[in-house]
């Protein structure tokens, strides 16, 4: 039953005041963060893809073609620190190695690695944890898994079921490498909805040889809602690496799109010397075999490697989604890539332009790479699709551990998947988009509390009493008031929330034990800059969140618009190790990975703090406490 419980200011009035503790370290930092081969009958040249790069950098590219040149091989690197897994298959780091190899990074015990797993975020039942659809009422969700271990490799697709996105069910396996095109991994897919109801799984697979090509499956049996049984067409691969390309950078094909000609299009990510990200595009009509069209959907110099590409479109003005062929008047397109180099998935909205195939940013100066991020914490390969049930895109990212691979042995599991989220066009900046919770998350709340107005002056914190505060929905709203003059200053987020500026930061502390020997801040910085305007950041700072050391910790953010007639707004999905923070309606999030120690349990409580010299900050909050998603395995033996 949903309870509700008040607070005014004056409930507050006797409260006590701590100061913000300093974070350990003495360092400052006050600038702004800112085999095979394969016979394919076609030779087709990607001369567009030259003229591209050169009229970008000073390096030219070879022509591509979708014949397979002879493989080239990684050379070798040395590394102070074990080399994480992954990379010497041809992906992105899957782990962080202790220095300590053989050891945990802490004293953990049982009860600690408990506290950590999620309660309702989606992940697998245990060991390591992608092409997400809607068919016959069930939200079909496919993710990369490991049966074996907590740790990256023999990649398997795990798949679970939901009706609400929310309470997951897990299913049988959904596909597991057996084939020599896929024997070392059934790596990342994407599944087209076509006309006629039928669904294609387009999946990279990592070969015999470590040569990653594109593979095609399609569920057994179209009328099962469940989609248990896959069937691998026998053809497989249906796309190899084209010439030009290395064979271990050329993966993650995106769902189709229909182009004017009524034929099919997807894209895939790869890099060209080293050091150019790009997205090449190919065209179908049945989904088996395929062309490889002239240029490149768009590349970035000095991005490297693009992983995860995903390509959708978003109404200007509208409230809902709009399918991956939608196009025309009112319509821009999202491109989005996951940067194998970074570790960051970074997007950027522009024009996509039917008859050439080329997509254009609308700002150059943040093209994907170099501007935008999606998410801008502990968050890579994200990827969405187009909900038609409800006319929704969804948005789904994966949070990886930020401890060490020794401590998830130990643990027995590792990684999550966010909180799905839907995606709009910021019709108010027109400059990004917009993501926020899906609305079935409200599904779990419970008793909500309210503090209305409390007034937190600067150097305070303020707690608030709502009991255990380990899974909770928050809503907050900042005000500020000046109590001293302004001046020009040269803050940002890297800093964290101990350093102090005229304007912040301000906001909650997460996830803090009462003491605040453990905390994890997440603020905002008004910042008033030498050109006279204000710049808004918005921050997380997990430097103090464990008192475990061999554990990930540092502070993220960016700017976020915060337009002239808006006050400082805040969400905040707290789920035990998992903090999802979302700013100004969306504009802009940061996905935390804590380890508490001590803010464990009951000892986890939520403060108020204000550490700016110049402001009083009054806000007004509402928090819900969640229930559990209580995600378990499918209940075949009940009717």
């Amino acid at each position: 039953m949903d309870t509700s419980h008040s607070h005014t200011p004056s409930d507050l009035q006797h409260a006590p005041y701590t100061p913000l503790p300093d974070k350990p370290s003495p360092a400052r930092i006050r600038w702004p963060f800112k085999g095979f081969a394969a016979i394919l009958a076609s030779i087709i040249f990607l001369l567009s893809l030259v003229a591209l790069i050169i009229n970008q950098s000073q390096e030219s590219l070879p022509k591509l073609n979708q014949n397979r040149s002879p493989s080239t091989s990684r050379p070798a690197e040395s590394f102070s620190k074990p080399e994480p897994r992954g990379v010497a298959q041809g992906v992105s780091p899957k782990s962080n190695p202790s220095f300590f190899s053989d050891k945990v990074s802490y004293n953990w015990t049982n009860a600690m690695f408990s506290w950590q797993r999620t309660a309702y975020h989606f992940q697998p039942e245990k060991n390591w944890m992608n092409g997400p659809l809607f068919h016959k009422g069930w939200y079909h969700l496919f993710y990369q898994y490991n049966p074996d271990s907590a740790v990256w490799g023999n990649i398997t697709w795990g798949h679970a079921v939901s009706t609400d996105l929310i309470h997951w069910l897990y299913l049988p396996f959904a596909m597991i490498p057996d084939r020599w095109y896929d024997i070392n991994g059934v790596w990342t897919g994407s599944a087209t909805l076509l006309p006629d109801g039928r669904i294609m799984m387009l999946y990279t697979g990592s070969t015999n040889e470590s040569i990653q090509v594109q593979n095609l499956a399609y569920p057994a049996n179209l009328s099962d809602p469940l989609l248990i049984d896959w069937v691998k067409y026998p053809d497989n691969p249906v796309i190899v690496p084209p010439n030009g390309t290395e064979t271990d950078e050329f993966r993650d094909p995106t769902t189709a799109w229909m182009g004017p000609d009524g034929t099919w299009r997807i894209t895939i990510g790869s890099r060209y010397n080293k050091s150019v990200g790009l997205s090449l595009v190919y065209q179908t009509s049945n989904f088996t075999t395929y062309d490889l069209l002239e240029g490149v959907l768009h590349a970035v110099p000095g991005t490297g490697m693009w992983e995860c590409v995903d390509f959708y479109p978003v109404a200007i003005n509208g409230s809902t989604g709009l399918d991956s062929s939608a196009n025309g008047p009112g319509t821009k397109h999202v491109l989005k890539a996951s940067l194998d180099d970074t570790k960051r998935d970074h997007y950027a909205i522009g024009v996509y332009d039917l008859a050439t195939d080329k997509w254009t940013p609308d700002n150059p100066k943040e093209d994907v790479g170099i501007g935008l991020q999606v998410d801008y914490g502990r968050y890579y390969a994200s990827k969405t699709f187009y909900d038609q049930s409800k006319q929704r895109r969804v948005l789904w990212g994966w949070i990886n551990e930020t401890d060490t691979e020794t401590d998830n042995l130990a643990k027995g599991w590792a990684s999550v998947q966010t909180i799905p989220r839907e995606v709009l066009y910021d019709n108010k900046t027109g400059t990004n988009i917009l993501q926020w919770p899906v609305e079935e998350i409200e599904r779990l709340r419970l008793r909500s509390t309210d503090f209305t107005e409390i007034v937190v002056g600067p150097g305070s914190v303020v707690p608030l009493s709502i009991g255990q505060a380990t899974q909770l929905d928050i809503f907050a709203e900042f005000e500020i008031e000046m109590v001293s003059e302004t001046k020009h200053e040269k803050y940002g987020c890297s800093g964290g929330a101990v350093d102090r500026s005229n304007l912040g930061p301000f906001g909650l502390l997460v996830i803090a034990d009462q003491t605040l020997s453990e905390l994890t801040p997440i603020f905002f910085r008004p910042v008033n800059t030498t050109e006279g305007i204000v710049e808004t950041y918005f921050c997380a700072d997990e430097t103090r969140s464990s008192e475990a050391s061999d554990v990930y910790k540092q502070v993220y953010g960016s700017t976020v618009p915060v337009l002239t007639d808006e006050k400082f707004q805040m969400r905040l999905l707290v789920d035990h190790s998992i903090v999802e923070s979302f700013a100004q309606g969306g504009r802009r999030v940061i996905t935390s990975r804590v380890y508490p120690t001590k803010a464990i349990y009951g000892d986890a409580r939520l403060f108020l703090f204000n550490n700016a010299t110049g402001v009083k900050v009054k806000a007004t909050l509402k928090i819900w406490d969640l229930n559990s998603a209580f995600i378990h395995p499918f209940p075949f033996d009940q009717n």
